[in-house]
């Protein structure tokens, strides 16, 4: 299933991870599963759209064997490991070892490829059309009595731990790892629990 045309981008909505059908690889190298997809309308707030004419997108994939990236020129890539001890990956001739919940930003143009030195991976992506949209990962503790608010414009991806959604009148729902909240509206959701959430940030320009 395409998260991003099935289910809605509306200010609470719960993305589900368990409802992600993987997509393999061409090469057979992984699978990727594609939480969702789209553009920001004129307010900044998060808008679905069909096909590949997005501007933005998050995707969760699991590393089998090393291979060089797909180029995605135009875009910008933030990578974040989240399972496994990490890749060596090259980036125009650069080479770095990149551990686990080090988000890494990077031209999705450029000449890129990795190895595994200590086996499979799963890693977090977002790509993002670069001068249009301007994407941030931000890695945050969950706290029980300090829940984490969801603006317009950002979505929050639980990493590990326990944690509940907190939506005004729609109430409390618990979160799976990998569950993936939309922000916005008033009040907007919080997220609260123990564990780490990524929040991601996504908003028009290119700084």
């Amino acid at each position: 299933m395409d998260a991003s045309q099935h289910l809605p981008l509306h200010p609470g909505a719960v993305i589900a991870y368990s409802g992600i059908s993987p997509a393999p690889w061409r090469n057979g190298g992984g699978v990727t599963r594609q939480i969702a997809s789209g553009k920001l309308d004129v307010a900044g707030s998060l808008e679905s759209v069909p096909g590949d004419d997005w501007d933005w997108r998050l995707s969760i994939a699991d590393v089998e064997s090393e291979g060089p990236f797909s180029s995605f020129a135009g875009m910008t890539r933030i990578l974040t490991i989240l399972e496994g001890e990490g890749l060596a990956i090259t980036i125009d001739g650069v080479a770095r070892r990149l551990g686990r919940y080090t988000p890494l930003r990077f031209d999705g143009g450029a000449t890129t490829s990795a190895t595994l030195p200590a086996g499979p991976i799963r890693d977090f992506n977002l790509i993002t059309r670069t001068g249009t949209v301007y994407g941030q990962v931000d890695l945050v503790e969950l706290s029980p009595e300090h829940p984490r608010k969801l603006a317009a414009g950002q979505l929050g991806v639980l990493l590990q731990g326990r944690a509940r959604l907190q939506d005004g009148d729609a109430g409390e729902r618990s979160l799976e790892r990998y569950d993936t909240v939309v922000g916005g509206g008033e009040p907007s959701p919080a997220i609260s629990g123990s564990g780490l959430l990524a929040v991601v940030s996504l908003e028009p320009g290119s700084a």
